[in-house]
């Protein structure tokens, strides 16, 4: 089978790429633009690791063929911070709460909150709970992730910042 020309337009960059119909959207990421914060976990959309943003919601890269993705506006977490050496919020959040050991399930559960964020500026515990529910982590026990979207939540609101 022949590729498929599609446009990724990624973190506020546009790319023309030539991939084959049945790779899917984090092997083209990760291989094509080496963009490697999204992770490969489980491959059947059940562990969170490879979470984008498409159109401002979060999806498993895993379960997307990149062709479907063809002019997407597309976030990864290399895109989230507003500068070389600034964190966004909500990674500053996971750093100080210590929320992160190993970091494998880091990119997915920032962009999840960032969704969540998005739509639910001030979230209950067990709305934040609920919202991660897709991401699994095998260091914290999740208490330190929660408390971490807990403290960005309150500093966002504080800040006036919704991003």
């Amino acid at each position: 089978m022949d590729k498929v020309c599609i446009t990724l337009n990624v973190n506020g960059d546009r790319y023309e790429l030539a991939v084959d119909p049945w790779r899917t959207l984090v092997e083209v990421l990760r291989d094509d633009l080496n963009l490697t914060g999204t992770k490969i976990g489980c491959q059947t959309g059940d562990c969170g690791a490879c979470t984008v943003l498409i159109d401002g919601k979060s999806v498993a890269s895993c379960m997307m063929l990149a062709v479907a993705a063809d002019n997407k506006n597309i976030a990864t977490i290399e895109g989230l911070s507003t500068g070389q050496d600034e964190l966004h919020p909500i990674q500053e959040a996971f750093v100080e709460q210590g929320a992160i050991q190993c970091g494998y399930c880091t990119p997915g559960m920032v962009l999840s909150t960032k969704y969540l964020l998005d739509q639910n500026p001030d979230p209950t515990e067990t709305e934040i709970r609920q919202a991660l529910s897709g991401n699994l982590c095998r260091c914290t026990g999740y208490h330190r992730i929660v408390k971490a979207v807990e403290a960005v939540a309150v500093k966002m609101r504080a800040d006036g910042k919704g991003e």
